[in-house]
């Protein structure tokens, strides 16, 4: 499989899995409704495991721009694969978004909160602080990143490789490093650590005609972007300033 697709369909089964846990215990009258943030953070874990079994052999399942930028600016991966990378994600999170919406339009039309309309597409703050918001984005994404530095063991040798990432973690182990950042570090932001899994959704509400849904909260939007790569890059210098 070409890597660029399969990163495409990796991040599309995180966000079908990741936006349809939030879906079903937001909105009303799902089975799940009400069911809690352990619920949604586990849930969350094993979309990861999910989307890296399915690209991890083939594109080392990135799934996450962050991932792709803190790979690069510590010399685990070649800069020219960068662009088609995030691009692949973004396409990837909105097509899963997307999906997860098709399965609860039935329950997103008897929704009337905008606020729980807009929860399974983008993230938001539980307190509206936006300096400290962008601080927990770029902690929870540097615990993610410089832990992944260090239990990923292969480099790039040459052009017949398959490029290091999540799947060269291993499914389960980031899934457990996902589920520790979500419990301890995500109730501030929702803890999107992923500028694709937040930009993409983003998009995907504003241009979908659903009754009632209010603003996709533009002004808040730079925070899941500009916070998980600020933490990658932080994340590779200290990898870089206390040796690998």
């Amino acid at each position: 499989m070409n890597p660029y697709i399969a990163e495409i369909i990796g991040t599309g089964l995180l966000l079908l899995l990741g936006s349809g846990v939030v879906a079903n215990v937001v909105l009303p009258q799902t089975k799940g409704n009400n069911s809690g943030w352990l619920v949604i953070t586990t849930a969350w874990a094993l979309a990861v495991f999910v989307g890296v079994v399915v690209a991890g052999p083939y594109s080392g399942a990135h799934l996450n721009p962050a991932v792709t930028i803190g790979l690069a600016l510590a010399g685990k991966f070649e800069w020219g694969m960068v662009p088609g990378y995030i691009g692949a994600q973004v396409v990837g999170a909105s097509l899963g978004a997307f999906l997860s919406y098709i399965v609860h339009i039935d329950h997103f039309k008897v929704t009337q909160d905008p606020g729980e309309i807009a929860a399974p597409f983008g993230t938001s703050p539980a307190i509206r602080n936006l300096k400290n918001n962008f601080i927990s984005e770029v902690i929870g994404t540097f615990v993610l990143i410089f832990v992944i530095l260090y239990i990923t063991g292969a480099k790039i040798e040459d052009s017949n490789q398959t490029p290091i990432g999540l799947g060269s973690v291993g499914a389960l182990p980031v899934a457990f490093l996902v589920w520790v950042i979500g419990m301890a570090l995500g109730g501030t932001t929702g803890y999107a650590i992923n500028p694709a899994r937040d930009l993409g959704p983003r998009i995907v509400h504003q241009l979908l005609p659903i009754s009632g849904k209010g603003s996709s909260d533009w002004a808040y939007a730079w925070i899941p972007i500009l916070g998980p790569i600020a933490g990658a890059a932080l994340a590779a210098g200290l990898y870089f300033l206390v040796g690998s």
